[in-house]
């Protein structure tokens, strides 16, 4: 048997902080394109995420990187991975 546990890999997701007002916490609106069924016009749809910001790190309009991670409260099941661009 080996000595290492392989864990399995985590999702990971790009995308823009909206919100920085709670403790620890921000939230992230993701944005992916995608095909309309009938029409075949492509669409923009987004989704927000509540993320684990330990140190507060982050602010709006921060563009940051977010990983899979056991849940951390009711709604928060992400953190932040890394700040990938300041906001200007």
């Amino acid at each position: 048997m080996a000595d290492t546990i392989e864990r399995n890999t985590r999702k990971e997701r790009q995308g823009v902080v909206v919100s920085d007002v709670n403790d620890k916490t921000i939230v992230v609106r993701i944005e992916r394109r995608t095909t309309h069924p009938l029409y075949a016009k492509t669409m923009t749809r987004s989704k927000k995420y509540h993320v684990h910001d330990e140190e507060n790190s982050a602010g709006v309009g921060d563009t940051v990187r977010i990983i899979e991670t056991r849940p951390i409260s009711k709604n928060k099941r992400w953190r932040l991975a890394e700040i990938v661009e300041r906001a200007k």
